[in-house]
C-alpha cells in the first residue's frame, strides 16, 4: 500500500509499504477514505518530538471503511462499517478508561517502559506519533490496523460526508475539550492564542458554550478572517500589542479564560525577544519547546482565571513565570484529548447543523501529494489552513 513515511527531519515521502494485518483478536483493518495533516504532525516534521524512527508511518486524523475484524471484536464492529478513528487508542477496561481519561489509558502504549522513563508514567498509545506513545503506524495511508478497535472507533452515518465527520478524530474534540476545560460562564471573555485548525474549533466551541466575548490571536489574515467568521474578535499580534489590546477589550481586567492552541512552536519574532531566546536555546539543545504563548497567557490572564492548554508541548520549557501564576491563583487544565468522551455530543451537534467542521478545509488533494503539502502547510502558502488527503 501507499503511505506517508517519516525518514528524518523535514523528510516525508510517499512510499510503498506492507499492508497491515490482523495481529490481535481486538484488531480491525480499515480502508482509509480520508485523512488529514495536523499541526502536531509538523512537530514530527521538524523533529521536535523525540523517539521518531525512519520508516514510521505518519498520521492521526483518519476515517474509512472496516474491511476486516479480529475474532475478539464481539460484534461491536463489522465489515462495511464506516468509522472515524480517534487518535487516542484506548482499551475501555483500565481504571483511567473507566473514568473517561482515554488519552492516558494504562494498557494501550505498547512501549510503556520507555514512556515511563521519560514521562514518569506513560500515556495511552497514539497513532502515527512518537515511539514514546507506542510507535503505532498512522493513518496517512491506504489501510490502517486499528488495535483495540472494539473501543477505538466512532461510528458515523452515511448521511454525513467524510469532510463533515473526519475531524471528530482530533481537532474538533480537541478544540471542544480546550473550551470545556475553561468552565465557560456567560459573562466570560475567552482569549485563544493560535487560529489554526484547533484554534478555529476552540473559537466555535467557546461560542457554542456561551462565552460573552471570544478573541482570536494570530498574525495571518486568512486565519484571522476565519476566526472572525466564527464569532471571534481578531487580534493580529504583529500589528497590535496583545497585552494592551486585551486590557482594552476587558476593561483592564484581562481575559477570564485563556486557551493555548499554539504549543511548542510559537512564532519567532524580533518584536518578542523571549522567542529569540527560546530559538537560541533550541539550537544549543538547552530547551526543546518555545513557550512564548504560555508566558503571555500567564501574564495577561485575570486573577483566579483558567489557562487551558490544547497545543502540544514535547519536553522542556524555560522561564515560566510560576510566581505570577501562583500569586494570581490561576488554574491550569491541559492534556491530550479524551476523544471519545466528547464525540457522541459533537456528532449530534453536526447532525443538527450546529457546527460543520468542514469549514476549516482549504486543500483537498491526493495522498501522493502529501509530502509537498507538508511544506505548503508548514509555510502557510496558498492560504493553507487545513489539508485533507485522499488515498
Amino acid at each position: 500500500m501507499k503511505a506517508l513515511v517519516w525518514h528524518g527531519k523535514e523528510d516525508v515521502r510517499c512510499d510503498r509499504v506492507s499492508d497491515p494485518e490482523i495481529q490481535d483478536p481486538r484488531d480491525a483493518i480499515v480502508k482509509i477514505t480520508s485523512c488529514a495533516i495536523c499541526g502536531s504532525d509538523l512537530h514530527l516534521f521538524h523533529n521536535f518530538i523525540p523517539a521518531m524512527l525512519p520508516g514510521d508511518i505518519l498520521g492521526h486524523e483518519m476515517m474509512g471503511e472496516v474491511v476486516e475484524t479480529g475474532k475478539g471484536i464481539d460484534g461491536k464492529l463489522k465489515k462495511g462499517d464506516r468509522i472515524v478513528v480517534p487518535f487516542t487508542i484506548w482499551c475501555g477496561d483500565c481504571e483511567q478508561c473507566k473514568r473517561g481519561n482515554y488519552s492516558v489509558c494504562e494498557r494501550t502504549n505498547r512501549k510503556k517502559d520507555l514512556a515511563d522513563k521519560v514521562f514518569g508514567h506513560g500515556t495511552a498509545g497514539l497513532f502515527g506519533y512518537t515511539h514514546l506513545t507506542g510507535g503505532y503506524p498512522g493513518g496517512q495511508a491506504e489501510y490502517l490496523r486499528v488495535p483495540f478497535a472494539d473501543t477505538t472507533h466512532i461510528k458515523v452515518p452515511d448521511s454525513l460526508t467524510d469532510e463533515q465527520v473526519l475531524f471528530l478524530g482530533d481537532i474538533l474534540p480537541t478544540g471542544w475539550q480546550a473550551a470545556v476545560h475553561c468552565e465557560i460562564e456567560r459573562k466570560d471573555t475567552v482569549a485563544i492564542w493560535g487560529c489554526g485548525p484547533v484554534g478555529q474549533m476552540a473559537i466555535r466551541s467557546a461560542v457554542l458554550l456561551g462565552a460573552k466575548q471570544v478573541i482570536g490571536i494570530d498574525r495571518l489574515p486568512e486565519r484571522l478572517n476565519m476566526a472572525k467568521a466564527g464569532g471571534a474578535l481578531p487580534l493580529n499580534f504583529e500589528s497590535e500589542s496583545v497585552v494592551d489590546r486585551l486590557d482594552e477589550l476587558t476593561g483592564g481586567k484581562g481575559p477570564d479564560k485563556c486557551i493555548d492552541a499554539t504549543g511548542l512552536e510559537s512564532h519567532v519574532s524580533l518584536a518578542q525577544p523571549d522567542t529569540l531566546y527560546d530559538r537560541a536555546k533550541q539550537m544549543l539543545l538547552l530547551e526543546s519547546d518555545r513557550p512564548h504563548v504560555l508566558r503571555e497567557m500567564i501574564y495577561v490572564c485575570r486573577p483566579a482565571g483558567i489557562i487551558s492548554i490544547a497545543g502540544v508541548y514535547g519536553g522542556l520549557v524555560d522561564k515560566i513565570p510560576m510566581g505570577i501564576a501562583m500569586n494570581k491563583g490561576l488554574t491550569f487544565r491541559m492534556g491530550q484529548t479524551h476523544v471519545n468522551r466528547w464525540t457522541d455530543d459533537l456528532l449530534a451537534r453536526i447532525e443538527r447543523g450546529e457546527i460543520d467542521p468542514s469549514f476549516v478545509i482549504t486543500h483537498n488533494v491526493s495522498l501522493d501529494q502529501g509530502p509537498q503539502m507538508y511544506k505548503v502547510f508548514r509555510d502557510k502558502r496558498d492560504s493553507c489552513i487545513k489539508v485533507v488527503l485522499k488515498p
